[in-house]
């Protein structure tokens, strides 16, 4: 077995995985990267993020297609080449998983493919196809990711059954698809399948779509969802799966006032697919673990203080293995502060807004306190939404039914929230970001010059609106300045 002593081994190349490794790299330390792919990218770039917007992009497109009717042009209906529509997703994955690979080369990361197994606190041995190689380290960054939740009660051994990773290799354009979860990795790959031809159903057992984001936000989601998809059933359970010949026979079981009474039938429909997207699990059994003294919660996250350091002083947590929200951007800005503690540098992770994103049509986008968050805390607080009806750069794209939304301190008029429903909102968000972050007031917003015209003047008009002083919506408010 080869033996390498290195400072730092980060395990785990995803989004937190390879910033980390880069960084250090940047700091002039000694980079040790593991990973079971052949380039660093993760499952962000292999089975996440980038290959569902690459199929939401397309998505989009036949959507604007269809919907330029109403604009006096046609197109004809668009015919699918899945062979095609397959290459170029996986095009797109292998140009940014080989450009980082490239990077890490250039910045003498040296990049073990393998899996990893801790056999102490300061060591690991790395099996791969080209052997074995024991790794001795001063410090190690563990970044491993999550994968997604199997339910016991939902699962059913059939080629017709999906999961997020299955579902993004297309391997054909069902009739009908029943997703399993409203949250934001069923809706966006049900809206893809539904752009492709599919007659999409969700359910969701709670009472709403994308439970824990703001109701005003996903209202706007819901409605055009309505015209997307053949059906959305809320406050219904799933209760059995069984294979038929053509197809899965599902049995609902629905918590509605208006449900069947206690005794009669239960209600099943037969679907050629079923995706089930009810969330992700961190992938925190990683072997020898035990032997390091790193501790894991009952939820299956690996504990870590502000730094991310583990209870092994030498071993750090970042990403989806070491808490939520499970997003990369989470993840590669817990990276840079783990490898700052690393250095001897003063750090914390104490974000005042992490900003999600949905990526549905329209998208949605919060970042900082939410108007629920902010009435479970007791917090009293002031909301301003405008609506994009009202802003000329909506209109003139044919979307106006978004909206933009500020939680405000009602006494100094900082903002402490932001959420965005409407095209494009996941690129308005950051701005939102920066004020939460500045602690920017809603006068800030407001003396801001933005661009006209565009969907940006949307903020403006928010903070506008708190003033009852908005130019594109009348709305007097008493307020003194």
């Amino acid at each position: 077995m080869a033996t390498q002593s290195t400072q730092v081994v980060v395990l785990g190349a995803g989004p937190g995985g390879y910033a980390a490794a880069f960084y250090a790299a940047d700091l002039g330390m000694q980079v040790v990267l593991v990973d079971e792919e052949k380039n660093p990218g993760g499952v962000c770039l292999y089975r996440g993020c980038i290959p569902s917007k690459a199929l939401l992009h397309v998505a989009k497109v036949i959507d604007e297609a269809r919907h330029a009717g109403a604009w006096g042009v046609t197109f004809a209906k668009p015919r699918i080449d899945l062979d095609t529509l397959r290459a170029f997703k996986q095009g797109v994955v292998d140009k940014l998983t080989g450009g980082v690979g490239q990077v890490a080369k250039l910045r003498k990361v040296t990049f073990l493919q393998g899996r990893g197994t801790f056999t102490g606190p300061t060591t690991m041995v790395v099996a791969g196809a080209a052997g074995e190689t024991e790794l001795q380290f001063e410090h190690c960054v563990v970044a491993t990711g999550s994968h997604p939740t199997r339910v016991p009660s939902l699962s059913l051994e059939s080629p017709r059954m999906l999961d997020s990773t299955s579902a993004l290799e297309l391997p054909d354009i069902p009739k009908s698809l029943l997703v399993i979860g409203g949250g934001y990795i069923g809706l966006e790959l049900g809206s893809v399948y539904a752009a492709l031809g599919s007659k999409v159903s969700v359910v969701e057992m709670t009472s709403g779509l994308l439970p824990g984001a703001d109701r005003d936000l996903v209202g706007v989601l819901h409605k055009r969802l309505e015209t997307q998809f053949a059906s959305i059933r809320l406050g219904t359970r799933v209760v059995a799966l069984a294979e038929d010949k053509k197809g899965v026979r599902v049995t609902f079981a629905s918590d509605a006032p208006e449900a069947p009474p206690e005794g009669a039938p239960a209600e099943s429909a037969l679907f050629d697919r079923v995706l089930v997207a009810v969330g992700r699990r961190p992938n925190s059994a990683i072997p020898g673990l035990e032997s390091t003294g790193v501790r894991v919660d009952a939820q299956g996250f690996i504990e870590t203080d502000q730094q991310r350091r583990t209870a092994a002083s030498s071993i750090f947590a970042v990403g989806d293995v070491a808490g939520e929200p499970m997003l990369a951007h989470k993840a590669s800005h817990e990276a840079r502060v783990a490898i700052d503690a690393i250095a001897g540098h003063k750090t914390v992770f104490e974000p005042q807004a992490i900003p999600a994103v949905v990526f549905t049509d329209p998208e949605i986008a919060w970042c900082g306190l939410t108007e629920a968050e902010a009435a479970e805390q007791g917090i009293d607080v002031e909301v301003s939404k405008f609506p994009w009806a009202a802003i000329g750069r909506a209109i003139t794209i044919d979307r106006p039914e978004g909206l933009t939304k500020l939680v405000l301190d009602p006494g100094s008029g900082r903002v402490l929230g932001v959420g965005i429903a409407g095209a494009g909102a996941g690129e308005l968000i950051a701005e939102g970001v920066l004020a939460v972050e500045m602690g920017a007031t809603a006068e800030d917003m407001r003396l801001t010059i933005h661009p006209h015209p565009t969907l940006s003047e949307t903020l403006m008009e928010s903070a506008e609106v708190f003033f009852g002083q908005s130019t594109h919506v009348y709305k007097p408010k008493r307020k003194s300045r």
